[in-house]
């Protein structure tokens, strides 16, 4: 078994964020990684109006699950969700998703269809450049209340700033709808609230809650371990 981490919006180096998770995996003989999100600015290319976008980061991940036959799960994290759903599909390596806070679209949909109808109040938006990102400001009180403060310290040195446009982009797959999956609601997440949650993951094979804020990986990493080595 293998673990490859989808990490969500407006961060990079998705390996810092899953390392607490990924270190009680790697003590059971489990291997994990964490493909870099092009839209995030990962790959080189900066994001931006003429920056990469879903597609390219759909193609990374892709990528990162072709590469082995191994038995996969796939954790999506928030956006990583829509990157997943298309992502995912038609790998046969692939045998469960995890999805933490996260979103299960139908074809055609796009992640601004889960939102209701306005930008979030932690999100800064620069139109002109095609960006969006966290303020630093709000980043611990909203995401990483229940955190280690070390991590809330250092969090915000792998922010980034991501193309505005993977936003309205839709996904052209639906993983979810051939791969068996799994809900994690975070009950204490102030980012995307356990009521909305709860009503993403109506379409979920399976729903656990846990009582923590929106990156359990790096606030509860046993309970996430012991959730995977479960599936």
């Amino acid at each position: 078994m293998r673990v490859v981490f989808v990490h969500g919006a407006c961060v990079r180096d998705g390996s810092w964020w899953w390392r607490r998770t990924a270190g009680l995996l790697r003590e059971r003989g489990v291997p994990s990684v964490a493909p870099a999100l092009p839209s995030c600015g990962e790959a080189g290319t900066p994001g931006g109006a003429g920056g990469p976008g879903l597609a390219e980061d759909v193609a990374a991940v892709r990528q990162v699950l072709r590469d082995s036959d191994e038995p996969t799960v796939v954790v999506a994290h928030s956006y990583g969700g829509i990157v997943t759903a298309e992502a995912a599909a038609g790998i046969g390596a692939v045998r469960h998703l995890l999805l933490i806070s996260s979103y299960l679209p139908e074809v055609g949909q796009s992640l601004s269809e889960f939102g209701d109808g306005g930008p979030a109040p932690f999100l800064d938006i620069d139109p002109d450049a095609g960006t969006f990102g966290v303020r630093p400001e709000l980043l611990v009180d909203t995401f990483l209340q229940d955190c280690d403060p070390g991590d809330q310290a250092r969090a915000a040195d792998h922010l980034a700033r991501q193309s505005v446009r993977v936003t309205g982009e839709p996904v052209k797959a639906a993983a979810w709808q051939e791969v068996p999956s799994t809900y994690l609601v975070c009950a204490q997440d102030r980012g995307t609230p356990a009521r909305s949650q709860r009503e993403f993951a109506r379409r979920a094979g399976g729903v656990v809650e846990l009582d923590a804020g929106h990156h359990p990986f790096l606030s509860r990493p046993a309970a996430v371990r012991d959730l995977l080595l479960g599936l």
